[in-house]
């Protein structure tokens, strides 16, 4: 019988916080005839239009009617950009041109020619600097360009395009200077060798189109000037792909700069305080083409082809976060009312999202595309409100009243309120609701990686958390394996700057123990809260502690504090031995990049209330050992006392592993065991009183080596009239510094062998070691342990116990050999956590206050690096 499948949950981690009332109410709709709409630009008295019938409707915004057209273009106005200082309205269009139009007089005021004519293809995007007085314009054929317009402007003369007399020399246009000649419609044939003019005998082939400014359309009022951009005021290529929008940012003191967005799936940001923009910095989207873009301070949005939002700090030039507003789904439009954001996609919704990244209301705007979008002054006063207008291709311009959040303000533990608020490049909210809401999904897949069953929920689970910390502000990838479960890859990269920065890896897995459900008081995959604590397989053993440290690290991003490289490596066959880990590690060692520490967080507290940072954990050897003879079972009443039982023998075997006082006789067993220190033995004199336990027992646990034989299986009926023909036993071994693994798995392999040989039994016997991994200790002098140590103190007001876990981590001691660096653990949960057991819980200040020393770690690490760097 088949298992009904579970529903994995939505990747986004944004809260959905809508209300009944939270959509914006419809003030009013205007019909483009025939036509989409596509660009869109206001002004105190008019909404401005783009079309794709080649026309700007212009409408009265108190009256809503239609108070004007504009005509010039011959293709579609693909871009509006407004100037309000100067009173002007630039538009682009596929023709090829811009043009700008007086918004007191509704009449053209200049045509702009750029570079190339209509080489440079359609004009997507246009963006104004009023203290730069130059207008930018973003192509298709990926170059970007502009034009100054306190340079002395160059005017196009086509044969005699000054009238005679005119003092003032301001090109005039005649009936033959209406338009630029055009290089292929205005061409003469090759064999004359001559340029292309508007006299060119050919006119009559002339085809109305983007080609052809002023072309066929006789209604068309010329413009004053004709301007063009010169071949120095171009960068070709600017990008790999069309410039499809842009933005201008205003830093203070950091002066003006440029963000341009393209079809290559980057952002590029520009200096422009010199007369050519000046690259500075590139960021990385990778979700499709970059289709709209929003500043707000020196925070950038930008809309991606795929139903992402990338979020970008200027000042520290990193990702900061990641929305993820609906898969699949193009994003064509954006628009920022102080920090609420709003996104317009292909589907025709319209959704605001706050500065939490929560979303805080969505609708359904346009019975189709959404094709642009503005923000603007309900009808120009002050106190007349804010409106949303939205553009679609279902001909209708939609306007929407909104209104500007509240300000929020945002109480983070003891941290200062008002560094908050000036140091966060995101806006108010608070990562501890991000954090819970996040555990809850990842917490409803069942990712058991010993069921095969639940390979499917293992996969989904890597797919949902390397999407979780994507949004968190990661860059993010799967390794993956044909044999294993994924591991999941994600950097977080801090500030960029001139020194080097710490890369601390931090290890941990998705994959969880199965939960049966006797034992339960609540459904183990749904995320439970009761008296403080959440309750759900796999919140402390090790989901909880990797979305804290996620949440830690996006926190540090939003302060600009972030000043480390922290890289997530999370594996799924943890709770299986860690398969395959090590081979996955070596073969993508190069994109894992250089690590300088490792930080664990896979254990819990010796108790409930005191905290705890571990520093030793045992190592272990997994072996199965079988003995078989070569007939089948058979009957104890027939052929006992007349065969060699395989039983027999294995009770024999086992029997010389471990004598009566537990002692394991495997010789040579203990001849390398480290001895105990008198600084150890104080240790576990504190610890006993803390435990109310025997220091004895503490150590046996901990820095002991043992054998345990976990259970003897038989081939057959299992009834008690039965020889079993084959018998297999498991055991294991834990290790402890300073033995040596391979010595010990030779011993163990001769020493059973030795045994079996001298019981000369007819049986045969087959040793295999199913999984083995190394004892780990750390480094308590070097500057890592000392800064975790006091990031734990400072945190909780005490100093932490320094312990070691009995268990085993196979992949520490392999991640400290491939990169050749010491590891951390931080236990994050309490003794009492449950895990593996029914009931398995974290507590609700556990979680908060581990998100909150791993914080202070990583701010301590960079403290000590930007002293050593300048030092």
């Amino acid at each position: 019988m088949n298992s009904i499948p579970i529903p994995h949950p939505s990747a986004s981690l944004s809260r959905d916080l809508q209300s009944h009332a939270s959509s914006p109410i419809l003030v009013h709709s205007l019909h483009e005839s025939r036509s989409s709409v596509l660009s869109l630009a206001a002004n105190e008295d008019y909404i401005f239009s783009g079309s794709q019938n080649r026309d700007i409707s212009v409408w009265d915004k108190k009256t809503f009617q239609l108070k004007s057209i504009l005509r010039g273009h011959t293709g579609s106005v693909l871009c509006l950009e407004y100037a309000p200082k100067e009173k002007w309205l630039f538009s682009s269009s596929g023709d090829s041109t811009v043009r700008v139009w007086s918004t007191e007089t509704l009449q053209p005021l200049y045509l702009i020619y750029p570079y190339m004519g209509d080489g440079a293809g359609d004009l997507f995007s246009l963006v104004w600097s009023s203290a730069l007085q130059t207008i930018y314009v973003g192509c298709q054929n990926t170059s970007l360009q502009w034009y100054h317009f306190q340079d002395t402007v160059s005017k196009t003369s086509p044969s005699s395009s000054f009238v005679e007399g005119s003092a003032s020399g301001t090109s005039t246009p005649t009936a033959t200077s209406l338009r630029k000649a055009h290089k292929f419609f205005d061409s003469y044939p090759q064999y004359e060798r001559k340029p292309a003019d508007i006299y060119a005998k050919n006119s009559a082939g002339r085809l109305p189109g983007r080609g052809s400014p002023d072309s066929d359309r006789s209604d068309v009022t010329a413009p004053g000037e004709y301007l063009d951009i010169p071949p120095s005021n171009v960068i070709d290529p600017a990008h790999y792909g069309y410039v499809y929008c842009m933005a201008i940012i205003t830093e203070g003191d950091r002066g003006i700069h440029l963000a341009t967005g393209s079809g290559d799936e980057t952002v590029k940001l520009w200096s422009c305080d010199t007369q050519a923009p000046t690259f500075v910095h590139e960021f990385e989207c990778n979700h499709g083409a970059v289709l709209a873009l929003v500043a707000e301070g020196d925070t950038i949005y930008a809309g991606c082809q795929d139903g992402y939002v990338r979020v970008f700090d200027l000042e520290t030039k990193t990702l900061v976060r990641t929305i993820i507003v609906q898969e699949g789904v193009d994003i064509i439009a954006m628009s920022m009312l102080k920090s609420d954001l709003y996104t317009c996609s292909a589907d025709g919704s319209v959704k605001r999202w706050s500065a939490s990244f929560d979303c805080t209301a969505s609708w359904q705007a346009h019975q189709g595309i959404v094709l642009s979008s503005i923000i603007t002054k309900r009808n120009g006063s002050d106190d007349s409100g804010f409106c949303l207008i939205s553009g679609g291709n279902d001909e209708y311009i939609k306007v929407w009243e909104v209104a500007p959040p509240k300000l929020r303000i945002r109480l983070d533990d003891d941290r200062d309120i008002n560094q908050s608020d000036n140091n966060s490049c995101i806006g108010f909210g608070t990562y501890f609701d991000t954090m819970v809401y996040a555990l809850s999904k990842f917490v409803s897949i069942p990712s058991i990686s010993s069921d095969i069953s639940h390979k499917e929920d293992c996969r989904q689970s890597a797919i949902w958390l390397k999407k979780c910390l994507g949004q968190l502000g990661a860059h993010t990838s799967l390794l993956a394996s044909e044999d294993n479960n994924h591991v999941v890859l994600a950097t977080f990269t801090g500030s960029v700057g001139d020194n080097p920065k710490p890369r601390i890896l931090f290890y941990g897995h998705y994959d969880v123990i199965p939960a049966p459900s006797d034992g339960w008081h609540s459904d183990p995959f749904t995320l439970t809260g009761r008296n403080g604590y959440l309750y759900g397989r796999g919140v402390t053993d090790n989901k909880g502690p990797i979305i804290a440290a996620a949440c830690a690290v996006a926190d540090l991003l939003s302060r600009r504090a972030l000043e480390v490289d922290l890289v997530f490596l999370i594996e799924g066959e943890e709770e299986c031995g860690s398969k395959g880990f090590r081979d996955i590690v070596q073969k993508h060692k190069a994109a894992i990049g250089n690590i300088d520490a490792i930080l664990v967080s896979n254990s819990t507290w010796i108790a409930d209330d005191r905290p705890c940072i571990t520093y030793g954990l045992r190592g272990v050897v997994h072996c199965g050992v079988t003995i078989k003879n070569d007939g089948p079972d058979v009957h104890s009443g027939i052929e006992g006392g007349a065969v060699a039982e395989p039983m027999v023998d294995m009770v024999r075997l086992l029997s010389t592993l471990i004598d009566s006082n537990r002692v394991v006789q495997i010789p040579g067993f203990y001849e390398q065991v480290r001895p105990q220190t008198e600084d150890e033995k104080e240790l576990y004199k504190l610890l006993s009183e803390v435990t109310q336990k025997p220091a004895s027992l503490l150590s046996s646990r901990w820095r002991e080596p043992s054998l345990t034989i976990h259970n003897v299986e038989i081939s057959g009926p299992k009834n008690s009239t039965v020889i079993p023909g084959t018998v297999e036993a498991q055991l294991s071994l834990r290790i402890v510094p300073d033995q040596d693994l391979d010595t010990i798995v030779k011993s163990l392999r001769e020493h059973l062998q030795t045994t079996f040989d001298n019981l000369h039994s007819p049986n045969t016997l087959q040793i295999t070691v199913n999984h083995t991994a190394d004892w780990w200790l750390g480094n308590l002098d070097d500057h890592w342990f000392k800064s975790l140590e006091s990031a734990v103190r400072e945190e909780w007001g005490t100093e932490p116990l320094r312990i070691r876990e009995g268990g085993s981590i196979p992949s520490v001691p392999c991640l400290e050999k491939e990169f050749g660096c010491h590891a951390l653990h931080l236990p994050m949960g309490q003794s009492s956590d449950q895990a593996h057991l029914p009931d398995e819980r974290i507590s609700l200040a556990n979680l908060q206050k581990g998100k909150a020393v791993i914080e202070r770690f990583l701010l301590k690490v960079a403290y000590k690096n930007s002293f050593e760097s300048t030092s």
